[in-house]
C-alpha cells in the first residue's frame, strides 16, 4: 500500500511539472537562486511564480518570465535557497506558548538550566517578573534531570527556596513529569493519603507516603497541569505566540497533537476573527469526554477554515523514554532511583481500553495518532490495529505511530501490512543520545532509537518531528539530527540509521502533508500546490552534513505572504513576525 501511494505522488508530480503559468499572470516571481522542489519528477528550478497565494509555475528561468505582468513583485533571491514550508508532523502548537511565558528552564544549547541551582536562579528572577506578578504563580519549563548536574529533579523543599506563598510549577522537558513546591501540591490537593492514578505515579519522600513534589503521568496532567488555567484573553495571546515560534523556524502548518476543549475553543475563535497565521490541524484526546461531541462539529475536515481544522484524535499509550516512563519489553539499562531491576515503565491504559479505543476510530472513520515510545505500548497499538482492521476492513486511515522510537524490525514489518505510519522523533539522537546509551536503553538498543532507516529500506513512507515544546519547533535542528545522530559528546549514536538529506527533507515536507491528507495542497513546489515556502541561508543539499545546523532560516510564507523575516543572518534569535491574519 505504501508503494502505490508513493506511485501516485510521483504520477501528481510529473503532471504539475507539465503545468505551464496561468494566464493572468504572477503575483511574485522568485529567481536567482536554489530553489529546491521536494519533487522527483522536477527536484531543482530556476525560478517560481506565485498569483493568489498559489505556484502557477515553476521551473525554468524564462517560462515562468513569461507569466511576468506589470505589478508582478520579482525576488531576487541572491542565492539563498527556497523550499516549500515545513510541515509539522507532531507538535503541540498550545503547549509551546505556554512555553512562552514561562520561565526557560531548558538545559543548553537551548536555555541555561544546568543544575538544580540554576533552576533555582531562573525560577527566582522569573517571579520578579510581569508573568509571576500578575498571574501569581511561578512557571518553569524544560528541566530534564539527564542534563542537570545532580542527575535528578529538584524537590519540592528546593522550589519552596523559589518561594513558599506562590505555587512554583515547573514541568519537565518530555511534558510527560513535573515537580510543584508545597504550596503548589496543597492547591492541587495531593498530601500522604493520595492514591496514584491509573497510568502515573506521584514520586515519595523517604517515608513512603509525603509527596516529593514530582508527579509522572497522569498524575501530573491533572494535577499539576490543572493548576495552569489561563484567561481566555491570556490562552488566545499564547497561542498567537505559538504560532509566531513555529513561523520562526519556517513551519507554515503546526499540528496540535493530543488537544483539549479549551484549546480547540480558543483556536476556533482564532480562526472566526483573522488571527491564524499558519495552518494549524488538531488532534483531540480521543480519552477525553467532549471529544465525540467535537468529532461531529463542521470543524472536522480535510479543508481548513480560517487556517483551522480537526483532522482526527489522539490516544497515548505510554510515557516518555528520557523520564523512563515509556512502556518497554525489556527492562531500563539503569531502573529510576527505588526501582526493581526487571522495571519497565508502565503502560498509560491497559490492553482492552487501548482495543476500545482504536476500535472506535476505526469505526468512526477518524485518523488516529497514537503517542508510543516504548516497544511494549507500540505492541499494544499493533494488536489493537490488527483487531479494528479484521473488524472494519483496511482502508486509507494514514494511523499514525507517535515517536516510535524503540520500534522493532518485526514491528515494522506488522505496520507495513498494517499500513501504520511511523513518525520518528529522531531529534533524540542529539537531545538524549547520550542518555540513552548509558541509561535509558543501554548501547545496543540505544543504537536503534528512531530507526528511520529500518523504516527506508522497507520503502515506507515516515516522517520526523519535533515535539514542540519537548524541542524548539526547529525543523534545522530536526534535519541535523536524522542526517548525523550526533549526540551532545560528539558520539554518533546508530551510524546505520543514519538518513540521507534529501529523504530527511521529504519527512519534514512532502511525507508529513502526506500524512495529514495534504499533499495535493502543500510539502513539494509544484503548479497548482499553495506557496508555502521557506527561504534558508544554505542549501542542505550542497553543504557537508556537519554544517547541516548552522543553517537559518530567512524568511517563511504563508499563502504567498510573509509571516516572518529574520532581522539578522547571525544566529537563531527571534525577529520580525507578521500579525496574524489570512492573506
Amino acid at each position: 500500500m505504501q508503494r502505490r501511494l508513493a506511485l501516485s505522488l510521483l504520477r501528481l508530480a510529473c503532471l504539475a511539472a507539465q503545468a505551464g503559468p496561468a494566464p493572468d499572470g504572477a503575483d511574485t516571481i522568485y529567481l536567482n537562486g536554489d530553489i529546491v522542489t521536494i519533487n522527483d519528477a522536477q527536484p531543482s528550478a530556476a525560478a517560481l511564480a506565485v498569483r493568489g497565494g498559489r505556484i502557477i509555475a515553476v521551473g525554468e528561468r524564462e517560462q515562468v518570465l513569461a507569466s511576468r505582468r506589470a505589478g508582478t513583485r520579482v525576488v531576487d533571491l541572491q542565492g539563498k535557497t527556497l523550499l516549500p514550508g515545513f510541515v509539522d508532523a507532531h507538535g503541540h502548537v498550545s503547549l509551546t506558548g505556554l512555553q512562552a511565558v514561562s520561565a526557560n528552564l531548558l538545559p543548553p544549547p537551548d536555555g541555561k538550566g544546568s543544575s538544580i541551582a540554576a533552576l533555582q536562579s531562573l525560577l527566582k528572577a522569573y517571579a520578579q517578573g510581569p508573568v509571576a506578578r500578575s498571574h501569581k504563580i511561578v512557571l518553569g519549563f524544560g528541566y530534564d534531570e539527564a542534563q542537570l548536574a545532580e542527575r535528578r529533579a529538584p524537590t519540592r523543599q528546593e522550589l519552596d527556596e523559589v518561594s513558599r506563598d506562590l505555587p512554583v510549577i515547573i514541568i519537565h522537558q518530555s511534558g510527560h513529569l513535573g515537580v510543584l513546591n508545597s504550596r503548589a501540591l496543597q492547591l492541587a490537593g495531593l498530601n500522604a493519603d493520595s492514591k496514584d492514578p491509573e497510568g502515573g505515579h506521584i514520586q515519595r519522600e523517604a517515608d513512603g507516603k509525603t509527596p516529593n513534589g514530582v508527579l509522572e503521568e497522569t498524575a501530573w496532567f491533572s494535577a499539576g497541569m490543572g493548576l495552569v488555567q489561563p484567561s481566555p484573553k491570556d490562552y488566545a495571546a499564547m497561542l498567537i505566540e505559538g504560532q509566531k515560534l513555529y513561523a520562526r523556524f519556517g513551519f507554515t502548518t503546526g499540528q496540535d497533537g493530543r488537544s483539549d476543549e479549551n484549546s480547540n475553543k480558543t483556536w476556533m475563535a482564532l480562526s472566526q476573527s483573522g488571527q491564524m497565521l499558519i495552518d494549524l490541524v488538531s488532534y483531540p484526546d480521543i480519552t477525553m469526554p467532549f471529544t465525540a461531541a467535537l468529532m461531529k462539529s463542521a470543524w472536522v475536515s480535510r479543508s481548513y477554515q480560517g487556517g483551522f481544522r480537526i483532522g482526527g484524535v489522539k490516544l497515548s499509550l505510554d510515557g516518555s523514554p528520557q523520564g523512563k516512563t515509556a512502556f518497554l519489553t525489556h527492562p531500563y539499562h539503569v531502573p529510576p532511583t527505588g526501582k526493581p531491576a526487571d522495571y519497565r515503565g508502565y503502560p498509560a491504559l491497559p490492553d482492552q481500553a487501548v482495543a476500545r479505543h482504536v476500535d472506535q476510530a476505526y469505526a468512526q472513520g477518524w485518523q488516529l495518532l497514537v503517542h508510543t515510545n516504548g516497544d511494549a505500548a507500540s505492541d499494544q497499538l499493533i494488536q489493537a490495529a490488527e483487531q479494528a482492521t479484521a473488524r472494519h476492513g483496511a482502508a486509507d486511515r494514514r494511523t499514525v505511530m507517535i515517536h516510535a522510537q524503540t520500534v522493532r524490525e518485526d514491528q515494522l514489518d506488522a505496520m507495513q501490512r498494517l499500513a501504520i505510519t511511523p513518525s520518528f522523533f529522531g531529534m533524540h539522537a542529539y537531545y538524549w543520545g547520550d542518555w540513552h546509551r548509558d541509561e535509558t536503553l543501554g548501547p545496543v538498543r540505544g543504537d536503534r532509537i528512531s530507526p528511520a532507516m529500518s523504516a527506508l529500506r522497507r520503502k515506507m513512507l515516515f516522517t520526523q518531528h519535533h515535539d514542540a515544546p519537548v524541542a524548539f519547533p526547529d525543523a534545522i535542528a530536526i534535519l541535523d539530527a536524522v542526517v548525523n545522530r550526533r549526540t551532545r559528546s560528539a558520539d554518533i549514536l546508530g551510524p546505520d540509521q543514519r538518513l540521507p538529506v534529501d529523504v530527511a527533507l521529504k519527512s519534514i515536507t512532502l511525507w508529513a502533508a502526506w500524512q495529514h491528507f495534504e499533499e495535493k495542497d502543500k510539502g513539494s513546489l509544484e503548479v497548482g500546490k499553495l506557496a508555502d515556502l521557506v527561504l534558508l541561508d544554505k542549501n542542505p543539499l550542497k553543504i557537508p552534513s556537519s554544517e547541516l545546523r548552522s543553517i537559518q532560516v530567512l524568511e517563511t510564507i504563508k499563502a504567498g505572504k510573509s509571516i516572518y523575516k529574520a532581522a539578522t543572518t547571525k544566529g537563531r534569535a527571534p525577529a520580525k513576525a507578521a500579525k496574524p491574519g489570512r492573506a
